[in-house]
């Protein structure tokens, strides 16, 4: 009778693990993203003016470099052409408030860690919905190694740097982020 009893348990216990297999096997779990702000649909083109830079401390290879990779991350991004008009539908211009370098971490007396406060201010215009329209104030920090210079933390650092700010320039209007 036992020999039946722990045949049947067995049974139930293979039942059991199938089924929960089986369940979890079939379940799916889906996460995604919803667009707070998707373009609508009358939006055809846009224009980014030249970035300029009017921080107390000019890094010369900013500037353009942010305008090229904003140009380039909208028109792979988006469906939106680019337009040099004045008549665009989205009309995107800035430029660098801050840049400056502070010092963020001590060892003895010694300084051992600096960071580079990168701020970029935003101005958007939406020609076919003028309540859209605003400007904003982004700050992007990057640290870097006391040892170097800023000159040579720039050459490592300015990759990073515009990647990072046309990220969030691109997110703040198209994701309102």
């Amino acid at each position: 009778m036992s020999y039946w009893r722990l045949k049947n348990k067995k049974i139930e216990l293979y039942l059991v693990s199938f089924i929960l297999i089986s369940f979890f096997n079939f379940a799916t779990c889906k996460y995604s993203f919803k667009d707070t702000s998707p373009i609508p649909a009358e939006v055809k083109n846009f224009r980014v003016n030249y970035l300029e830079n009017k921080a107390p401390y000019v890094n010369t290879q900013l500037s353009p470099q942010l305008t090229e990779r904003l140009k380039l991350k909208i028109i792979g991004t988006t469906r939106l052409r680019q337009s040099n008009d004045d008549n665009a539908d989205y009309d995107i211009s800035g430029y660098v408030s801050q840049y400056a370098t502070s010092t963020v971490s001590i060892t003895g007396s010694n300084s051992s860690g600096n960071r580079l406060t990168v701020g970029f201010h935003l101005v958007f215009k939406n020609a076919l919905n003028e309540k859209a329209n605003f400007e904003a104030d982004l700050t992007r920090t990057f640290d870097f190694s006391a040892n170097l210079s800023l000159s040579q933390a720039e050459a490592n650092l300015n990759e990073e740097i515009v990647k990072n700010l046309v990220d969030e320039i691109f997110n703040k209007i198209f994701s309102n982020w």
